[in-house]
């Protein structure tokens, strides 16, 4: 999806209704949803490959020029002109978010739409190996039951990692993958077992429930204030967060799941994988609108804690 930005200032309230009147100073288009993942993946040194459905529309050619504005490899972009292409639109002044406007649709692929997306990825499989695979559901409708399982089977098959953010819609779809990270809310709502995310044995117990039905190696459950819990089995490690100063939320999900899939696609070791990852998710906070992580801060923050 593109995330578009208005910034400017508020001096006034509108005489037609009482709101503010933004008067704007400059305009941005960024890559946001799974295409925020992949800026975080390349951003840490690794080659991303997008694979995504775009609308046959203005928005969809303004993404592409974004791609190559990034140089990322877009074998895997697909257009349809069944559906426009996600644009979240936010207007933002003096570091605040006024409003958000949405222009999407959320329906599943159409049949024609699903097969010409696996057919998509089953070409890539044909001639790639990729380290890592992750799957970043924003609940727009490409992630369908059928895409889901037919990723999750294949790269099983291959012996690929796959990591996944999800949503409540396809909680429990992503059966037999790697690692699993909802945050505290989505998993609330997709075991339907309410808890106090203080209390680590009972989240302990809701991660057991969900396991249960994915049967996921590692779970990862980001905890907001309260930093990350990861579980492997019987073993887990409570991360707590750092103290930041807290400016925008907005993509930190995406950085966790990106450094989380890089850590696990390295080897690295149940710890490894949640510090790094909450290290810097919280690092991402620190900054108006959605960008991703830098390397180097990254790295140097991680040595000085």
């Amino acid at each position: 999806m593109i995330d578009a930005y208005y910034w400017g200032k508020v001096n006034r309230i509108s005489p037609e209704a009482p709101v503010p009147v933004v008067e704007v100073t400059h305009r941005e288009e960024r890559l946001g949803g799974a295409a925020n993942v992949a800026l975080n993946v390349k951003a840490l040194g690794a080659e991303p490959i997008i694979c995504c459905v775009v609308g046959e529309d203005d928005k969809g050619h303004a993404m592409e020029d974004l791609f190559d504005r990034h140089q990322f490899r877009k074998d895997g972009v697909v257009h349809s002109s069944e559906r426009p292409t996600t644009v979240k639109t936010r207007i933002i002044s003096g570091g605040q978010h006024i409003l958000r406007v949405d222009e999407e649709t959320t329906r599943e692929l159409s049949g024609e739409e699903e097969q010409l997306f696996i057919s998509r990825m089953r070409a890539l499989f044909e001639r790639e190996t990729p380290d890592v695979i992750i799957l970043e559901d924003y609940n727009k409708g490409v992630l369908t039951q059928g895409v889901i399982r037919y990723i999750i089977d294949e790269a099983n098959k291959r012996n690929i990692p796959t990591t996944v953010d999800p949503k409540k819609e396809n909680f429990f779809s992503y059966e037999g993958c790697t690692l699993f990270k909802p945050n505290l809310k989505e998993l609330r709502e997709g075991t339907k077992i309410d808890f106090d995310k203080s209390d680590d044995e009972a989240l302990i117990r809701a991660i057991n429930a969900m396991e249960g039905k994915l049967g996921n190696r590692i779970s990862l459950v980001t905890l907001s204030e309260l930093g990350v819990l990861i579980k492997e089995q019987d073993s887990h490690i409570h991360i707590p967060a750092h103290r930041r100063e807290i400016l925008d939320v907005s993509g930190a999900g995406d950085t966790v799941i990106s450094v989380a899939s890089l850590v696990l696609a390295c080897g690295g070791t149940l710890e490894q994988i949640a510090q790094i990852a909450n290290l810097a998710g919280g690092m991402v906070c620190e900054k108006t609108g959605v960008v991703p992580v830098d390397k180097e801060d990254l790295l140097q923050e991680a040595e000085r804690l």
